[in-house]
């Protein structure tokens, strides 16, 4: 096979892929997930293996990355509204009348804990194999020491309901809830402190961004409420979601990128650190209300009716691969060439073009996109990507580098 380009062929490659949408659309197909019933959370431990909890006990798993759900036998009837594992053996569910059930054979069968309490648990989250705390009404913050053997209350110093409790570390975590609330602790709940959120609306969600980056957080809630901060919530800041849906869970795949799901079906995705959301057609009418990313390129959403969505166009990770600073954007040959199933693309950023959107798309041989592996701010440096085409069939591809009146185009093989 030939490994390069007519003259003729270029400029038809061109004027196709110039004449095309620059902005690639995110992709999000449903799934066929065997019940009806609403589903609150869902979690992957890893790409395969994933979980989803809902209405009247419902837990249904996968061990196919979403290809085929079973029912799992959880012994409640309680509504279950948070799921989370350690790893795909140990995991955890919390829901109605103060339900907390544990496993520890990847959901063959669940045992009940005693939480101590008779209130609906929104949210249940581990630091580790013993550190774990619960949130739910009228304040209540539950903690365990021992994976879930004993829980202990804790005074959270509010009566208003707690949807979500997030922690970056075993000291240092945050609740969020009814009326715009926002505590932290700094001793693994011990204290914790009042923070003023600057909004009255219900907030539902709250994560941060990055497991490195402790003070930088995004809380989502009702009527399209999106509030962040850099500073560790000394001060909370606004940002314009361009919907007024409400918003039940966000979550971030990469620290400029993340995701947040919620009412009639909607999706967000920022990928400058939700300077700016844009909305996905996620292909539903559905209310969702969880979303989760296992790895940047592959995600999950659940909702109400039972729906289940996959999308495997997800921001893929991107990493500076040196502290140069370019003087001209490029677009280097991708390594390897011919590759199976994975090859590393690079390109440049020259000082003075962080305000650029950079799109950096991969289209087939015939000119429809596959992928757009980058679509956002990137400050100056020397970038490296990884394509992933386990997905794709062998054959030529074309990748184009899209940044204000630049753009490049390269050519490369998949071979299987």
């Amino acid at each position: 096979m030939k490994r390069y380009f007519t003259v003729l062929g270029i400029s038809i490659l061109m004027y196709f892929i110039s004449t095309s949408i620059v902005y690639g659309q995110q992709t999000w197909v449903q799934l066929v997930s065997g019940t009806t019933q609403d589903l609150y959370s869902v979690y992957f431990p890893n790409t395969n293996t994933g979980f989803t909890v809902g209405a009247s006990g419902t837990i249904r798993k996968t061990i196919n990355g979403g290809t085929n759900w079973s029912g799992l036998t959880s012994g409640t009837t309680s509504d279950l509204f948070e799921v989370f594992f350690l790893n795909p053996s140990t995991g955890y569910v919390s829901g109605s009348n103060g339900t907390i059930r544990r496993t520890t054979n990847g959901g063959t069968n669940w045992t009940a804990q005693t939480s101590g309490v008779t209130v609906t648990l929104y949210e249940i989250f581990f630091c580790d194999a013993n550190t774990g705390y619960a949130a739910g009404t009228n304040g209540t913050i539950r903690k365990t020491t021992n994976g879930g053997t004993n829980w202990a209350g804790l005074t959270s110093g509010t009566t208003n309901d707690l949807y979500e409790v997030h922690f970056i570390m075993n000291n240092l975590g945050y609740v969020v809830g009814a009326g715009g609330t926002v505590r932290y602790t700094t001793n693994g709940g011990t204290n914790w402190i009042a923070q003023t959120s600057g909004t009255t609306q219900s907030l539902l969600d709250v994560r941060f961004s990055s497991t490195f980056l402790t003070n930088a957080l995004t809380s989502i809630g009702n009527n399209g409420t999106i509030i962040s901060t850099t500073n560790g919530g000394t001060n909370w800041n606004s940002q314009n979601s361009g919907t007024n849906n409400d918003l039940y869970e966000i979550h971030f795949s990469f620290p400029t990128v993340g995701y947040a799901a919620g009412q009639n079906g909607t999706i967000l995705r920022t990928t400058n650190g939700g300077a700016n959301w844009v909305q996905s057609v996620s292909g539903t009418n559905n209310t969702l209300r969880s979303i989760y990313f296992p790895i940047p390129s592959t995600g999950f959403s659940v909702g109400l009716n039972g729906t289940i969505l996959k999308t495997t166009s997800g921001f893929v990770g991107i990493e500076p691969v040196n502290n140069s600073v370019p003087d001209k954007f490029g677009l280097s040959q991708n390594y390897p060439n011919p590759f199976n199933p994975v090859t590393k693309i690079r390109f440049e950023i020259p000082a003075g073009n962080s305000n650029e959107n950079i799109v950096l798309t991969v289209y087939d041989a015939i000119g429809k996109e596959v992928s757009t592996l980058v679509d956002g701010n990137l400050q100056t440096g020397v970038y490296e990507i990884d394509f992933d085409g386990s997905n794709l069939p062998s054959g030529a591809y074309y990748y184009k580098l899209k940044a204000g009146n630049f753009t490049d185009v390269k050519k490369m093989v998949l071979v299987k």
